[in-house]
């Protein structure tokens, strides 16, 4: 038999619906960074974000013990989608007037391994401005963002996880990283005296 680690996630998937817990330990060890990164960004807030990872889990095993999970479906999107579900419903229970708000500072991450401090501080001096220029996003171009390029997910999946047009999730994050980037021009260009 293969190891876990070289199983897909549909095999891991069926293993784990055919009583074999390791087969869902090690679908958790595969996905959470980016399922929880995916959270924080959306929440911005460890403690919530934690809470909110255990819940999202908890959904995800009685989805498949009630048989909700569809074969066809790709693992990590439907898992992100739960996420990002699970934040809406606690920013809606929270407050009527319902916004996203994002973290500036990411844990959990698999960014590259750098040798040099001064490299370090240089890429965390990066990630920050990133983050900073991130939030100063309309709320629907900064999700649609983070889905692409945190939650790594499709624009197919964007539109199904905000309930929008595939073509709209594509526009949002094309306006996202034009905006970005005329932020980032306006910033670099020196102010007239």
């Amino acid at each position: 038999m293969k190891r876990y680690c070289d199983l897909t996630d549909e095999e891991l998937i069926k293993l784990y619906r055919s009583g074999n817990d390791r087969a869902f330990t090690e679908l958790v060890h595969r996905h959470k960074n980016r399922i929880f990164t995916t959270i924080m960004l959306l929440v911005k807030d460890r403690c919530l974000a934690e809470d909110i990872f255990q819940d999202v889990f908890i959904k995800i095993i009685n989805a498949f013990n009630e048989g909700h999970y569809l074969d066809n479906s790709r693992f990590i999107a439907w898992a992100v989608r739960i996420a990002h579900n699970c934040c809406i419903s606690h920013f809606r229970k929270k407050t009527a007037a319902f916004a996203l708000i994002y973290r500036d500072e990411l844990a959990n991450n698999d960014y590259r391994h750098v040798d040099s401090q001064e490299h370090r501080i240089i890429t965390r001096e990066t990630h920050a401005s990133v983050h900073v220029l991130i939030d100063r996003l309309p709320e629907a171009q900064r999700e649609a963002l983070i889905l692409r390029y945190y939650a790594d997910l499709s624009f197919k999946e964007i539109a199904q996880t905000v309930n929008v047009g595939i073509n709209t999730a594509l526009g949002r994050v094309r306006y996202a990283v034009m905006n970005m980037r005329k932020m980032m021009e306006r910033e670099q260009t020196p102010e007239a005296v």
